[in-house]
């Protein structure tokens, strides 16, 4: 096989990997690298030439976690039409790295006083400034700030995950919940 051959196998097998190891962490955060291992039908050996210990293998799930979302902000098409309908589109996008979010949420205390990811900051932007258009066009409360907004979506989006991951809520009302609780608050409105 030819070197180039190699790195791609090398390549799509840590994808691979990465992967089983998301899914395996949204569901059991305390996973060892051994569990890790085995999840992807490799050896630890194999597992440690890809990451050099859970705080690598984290990292590197940090950045797929940043990818996935930056994806979902994309397919969400945030300046288009109201704001509450991006809101809607946005959870809906991001559902399916809402897991993989949910676990890397729980483990930000890895990264305290590190050089946090700069995708973070990005995503950040982008959702905070969604929330800012809402305001400006009337939709959204302006005595909450965007950055709020943006905290509330994430603790939500985290919560949603590991509620569907327990089976305490149906996957198909991760996206209704989240949004209508967001939106709507949870102060009941007489109806007209």
């Amino acid at each position: 096989m030819s070197h180039m051959g190699y790195a791609c196998l090398m390549a799509v097998d840590r994808e691979r990997v990465l992967r089983t190891a998301a899914a395996l962490l949204t569901r059991k955060s305390t996973a060892t690298m051994d569990e890790v291992a085995k999840a992807a039908g490799i050896s630890r050996a194999t597992l440690h030439r890809h990451f050099a210990g859970r705080d690598a293998l984290v990292r590197a799930l940090e950045t797929l976690g940043i990818d996935e979302c930056e994806a979902a902000l994309d397919a969400a098409r945030l300046d288009e039409g109201p704001a509450s309908d991006a809101v809607h589109r946005l959870v809906a996008a991001i559902e399916p790295a809402a897991g993989l979010l949910a676990f890397l949420y729980t483990e930000n205390q890895l990264f305290e006083g590190e050089e946090q990811n700069a995708g973070w900051a990005r995503i950040d932007d982008r959702i905070a400034d969604l929330f800012r258009r809402g305001q400006q066009t009337g939709e959204f409360r302006i005595d909450l700030t965007p950055a709020w907004l943006t905290e509330a979506l994430y603790g939500l989006l985290a919560s949603g995950a590991w509620a569907v991951t327990e089976g305490r809520v149906a996957r198909n009302d991760f996206t209704h919940m989240i949004v209508g609780l967001l939106l709507g608050g949870a102060l009941r409105r007489e109806e007209p």
